[in-house]
């Protein structure tokens, strides 16, 4: 079948997620029939680098031989087994080895299908805790402003309120909503290096008026993803995680996108030497080749769940595929690459050096307003104006277009709105950095002159 043919079938019959479905006339959608490392090839044998990890979920590229590897050999031993009162040998490895790395305390693996899914699960143990531990007052949850946790009802709720979420209002709960740093545009004009983490006091005082109230604050550590790659300091963290246990809340770290190296650190956590009560993992666990994650608690946590049957303390949420034998297979693999290799210290690297040729490439670029990132994580926000830091406004569309040339070039570059970002597989080579840099560069000049 050809390509456009396929392109004319696939129209026909998919509802494609995240996305207006006529813009598909004008952009229709790229058929991909094989990855290798970080390229994509598409059915008309077209070459695209995948900057963006596939959704920041391929960790360590397409068809990675390990992982490709231990999958199929899982694949002649067990694919899937119910997991209420059955288990299986790689679930056991998995979260025996995983906790030896986890933050100090994180001791009991619930496993989940979807980074959506863990976060209702952290989000409904510590509100049932709250409500066998004597607290059942404790009924609300915070979140930070800008937020993403995911698109199911709970993971909405404490997410910001926008076109994820606008329209679902009305089945939504309401969250505090606490002030997120943002350190580009800081209002009280520092920057990192020399703060006192003056933002802090959005959080304590919304603390002083709901602490005893509130049952959890979830938080994307360090670096808040679908807001736009927004960085805050270490010092943030551990002022929250301060805050958390003088009101005696609970901390749910969400790293389903900052987990397994994309900081530079094996977790984002690691960065402020802190340990939540709960650790939400996700997508870059699998290296991106199947739904899995987990949530990661404390002995404390667990022991308020374990009582006899007839005292109703169980934690009754399940998910038909927790725990699946060939995702364990293949978080396991990924587990030995990022322990057993420097690839995440490489990365790191490679993240500071495509940083340096952002700035020399486009730093006095006219539209240029932010360059930032941490680990290999890189983004570039672009403006109307540098000395005001106006944005263009999103109804122009700005960073789609630039998205849609940079792909008739080869580069994979969606965007958050007029931020444009890099999220490459950890091994992703500096030659290649260099190419997609200036590919980059080549279709911001080409939507903007």
């Amino acid at each position: 079948m050809d390509y456009r043919k396929l392109q004319e079938m696939d129209k026909k019959f998919i509802w494609h997620p995240s996305g207006q479905m006529k813009d598909y006339e004008t952009l229709p959608p790229m058929i991909i029939d094989r990855g290798e490392g970080v390229f994509l090839y598409g059915a008309d044998n077209k070459r695209y680098i995948d900057i963006i990890g596939s959704w920041w979920c391929n960790l360590l590229g397409h068809c990675n031989p390990m992982i490709s590897d231990a999958i199929k050999a899982q694949l002649d031993k067990l694919e899937h087994v119910i997991f209420a009162n059955f288990s299986h040998r790689p679930a056991i490895e998995y979260a025996s080895r995983l906790v030896g790395f986890l933050p100090k305390g994180l001791t009991k693996i619930h496993y989940n299908d979807c980074g959506s899914a863990a976060i209702e699960v952290a989000l409904k143990m510590s509100f049932q805790y709250h409500a066998q531990t004597g607290n059942s007052h404790k009924t609300r949850f915070m979140c930070l402003s800008g937020g993403y946790h995911g698109e199911t009802i709970g993971a909405l709720s404490v997410g910001s309120h926008d076109k994820y979420s606008r329209v679902f209002g009305s089945l939504l709960y309401e969250p505090i909503r606490i002030q997120a740093p943002d350190c580009y545009r800081c209002k009280y004009n520092k920057t990192p290096d020399r703060c006192s983490v003056e933002c802090l006091v959005s959080a304590e005082e919304a603390f002083r008026r709901y602490g005893k109230a509130t049952a959890a604050l979830i938080v994307e550590p360090i670096l808040q993803g679908a807001a736009g790659m927004k960085i805050s300091p270490p010092k943030y963290l551990l002022g929250l995680r301060k805050l958390c246990d003088k009101y005696s809340v609970h901390l749910i770290a969400d790293e389903v996108a900052t987990g397994f190296g994309r900081t530079g650190k094996l977790f984002a956590c690691n960065h402020a030497d802190i340990t939540p009560d709960f650790m939400c993992l996700s997508k870059g666990i699998s290296g991106g080749y199947l739904p899995f994650a987990l949530v990661a608690t404390t002995d404390k946590v667990y022991d308020a769940f374990y009582d006899d049957y007839q005292a109703d303390k169980a934690f009754w949420h399940s998910h038909t595929y927790s725990g699946n034998p060939l995702g364990c297979a293949a978080a396991i693999a990924v587990l030995d690459i990022l322990t057993t290799t420097d690839v995440i210290a490489d990365s790191a690297a490679n993240g500071e050096y495509v940083r340096e040729l952002m700035h020399k490439e486009l730093g006095d670029y006219r539209y240029t307003g932010d360059i930032r990132g941490i680990g290999n994580i890189s983004a570039l926000e672009l403006v109307r104006d540098k000395q005001s830091k106006e944005t263009f406004d999103l109804s122009a569309r700005i960073g789609y277009n630039i998205y849609k040339k940079a792909l008739e070039y080869g580069l994979m570059l969606r965007p958050l709105g007029n931020i444009l970002y890099f999220c490459p597989p950890l091994n992703i080579t500096r030659s290649i950095l260099e190419e997609s840099v200036m590919i980059m560069d080549k279709a911001i000049r080409a939507v903007l002159g």
